[in-house]
């Protein structure tokens, strides 16, 4: 293909690429969508500013958009193949009963209304309530090793009162009824399950905790998980008993009352023995806090006639007090023999989201898609995903290289595990073409194509939770 040569890259990882990306193309269709898919792949891996399509079509070496354009939002193929294939090469990678599936949100900041999802609403790469699309995403990590392998678009309702807004963006008919965010992520969460990947807990933040729904639907769903929740949250002791009642009149009331009353999630851990627990190693020394945690009963259940919630299911709740003064609050269905310590080191697995979130903003062009579709916005989140599978894929081989015992050898035997040894930043750092990922320094690069070479460009590293 004449514009194969245009972005030649050096034989190990031109090949390389290709014969990773080859299940993907399987899938893909027709040949022009095959032919498309790798150069899109390749325009974001590359260096060069924005990826947008334009953008990337003259770094490419295109003599137009208008094909990468047609690929990426069109309606008339489906995608759904190439996410699932996304989910079976993430789990091959770090999919295991040891991983755990992170549930958040991320926001792109937006000028102007017409971009599907647009609105103002609260967007956490600024802080602050603003013009954005928010999107559900959802990441398979396993031993600090994030991939992500859901992205979704929250419609607020600005969008889902106005049907001719809607169809101007094509949105597709079962995505325009309202849904809420906990909603979307259940329905992900079903359609990852339904591609076989593997995962031992679902974490989220009090976004989606604070939802006794999505609660229930995991547990529904026989899922183990651990979730943020807002210090007010309700809580029984787990010793509450619930007795009858009678009403004014004597007769007895439609539901019992229960023998002690609720109380707050920080209320209830307040008199509770805090211990100092350390998670890992940061790249500025060891990440720890102090911990407390108490069997309790959430009070999600009926409500009495007084609109009392009455006590749902047994859970953990867990209580973390930072350095910094700042307490956080947990529940988890995790067993009742669970230590603390694994209640710590779960509830914050959930951080490597952010790394990938700013990544795949940073380095891959999550939020540089200039297009207003529905179709055009998720296509491109797919192909930012792909992209950063594969780096995950260059970096577990590089950190795996090495003689028998050596240093590399250790650090993907401790990713395998899911237990990163101190040491794994030292090893990852020395491998050829590795991705840097939250515990190591801000001056490790990842691989970039830049025409026919390779170039190392810095990654950002901030998030020592």
């Amino acid at each position: 293909m004449q514009t194969k040569a245009a972005v030649a890259l050096p034989r190990d990882i031109d090949a390389d690429l290709d014969a990773w990306l080859k299940p993907f193309l399987d899938v893909t269709g027709r040949k022009s969508r095959r032919n498309m898919a790798p150069l899109y792949v390749r325009g974001l891996l590359g260096d060069g500013g924005r990826k947008s399509i334009q953008p990337m079509a003259e770094r490419l070496g295109l003599p137009g958009h208008d094909q990468l354009h047609h690929f990426i939002s069109s309606s008339a193929w489906d995608d759904a193949p190439l996410w699932r294939v996304l989910a079976e090469q993430a789990d091959r990678a770090v999919g295991g009963a040891d991983a755990v599936l992170v549930v958040d949100d991320t926001g792109l900041p937006k000028k102007g209304d017409l971009s599907v999802g647009v609105a103002a609403q609260y967007c956490g790469a600024l802080g602050k309530t603003a013009n954005c699309q928010v999107l559900v995403s959802l990441t398979l990590a396993r031993g600090e090793v994030p991939v992500p392998v859901g992205l979704r678009l929250f419609l607020p309702a600005e969008w889902t009162s106005q049907p001719e807004r809607r169809a101007a963006a094509g949105v597709p008919e079962a995505a325009r009824v309202a849904q809420s965010k906990p909603a979307i992520a259940l329905a992900e969460i079903d359609r990852l399950v339904a591609a076989g990947l593997r995962f031992g807990c679902v974490l989220a933040d009090a976004g989606y905790g604070g939802s006794p729904d999505f609660r229930r639907g995991l547990d529904e769903r026989g899922l183990a998980w651990a979730a943020g929740v807002a210090c007010t949250q309700l809580v029984y002791p787990a010793t509450v008993r619930l007795r009858p009642s009678l009403t004014p009149t004597g007769r007895p009331a439609k539901h019992p009352v229960p023998s002690r009353p609720p109380c707050s999630a920080a209320a209830r851990l307040e008199r509770q023995r805090w211990q100092r627990i350390t998670w890992r190693s940061g790249t500025k020394g060891p990440l720890g806090a102090r911990f407390a945690a108490l069997r309790v009963r959430v009070a999600d259940g009926p409500r009495t006639a007084d609109s009392t919630r009455l006590p749902g299911e047994e859970v953990w709740l867990t209580g973390e007090w930072r350095d910094s003064g700042e307490r956080q609050y947990y529940l988890s269905n995790l067993p009742r023999r669970t230590s603390l310590r694994r209640l710590a080191t779960t509830v914050e697995a959930r951080w490597s989201c952010e790394q990938a979130h700013q990544q795949l903003k940073q380095e891959l062009g999550l939020g540089d898609f200039e297009g207003r579709s529905w179709t055009g916005l998720h296509r491109h989140a797919l192909m930012t995903c792909v992209a950063f599978a594969y780096l995950q894929h260059r970096r577990l081989r590089a950190a795996g290289r090495g003689k028998k015992g050596g240093p590399q050898r250790a650090a993907a035997a401790a990713l395998a595990a899911g237990d990163p040894p101190r040491h794994h930043r030292q090893a990852v750092r020395s491998a050829s073409g590795s991705l840097s990922l939250s515990p190591l320094p801000p001056t490790t690069s990842s691989p970039r194509f830049e025409g026919a070479k390779v170039v190392l460009v810095p990654l950002h590293s901030g998030f020592d939770r």
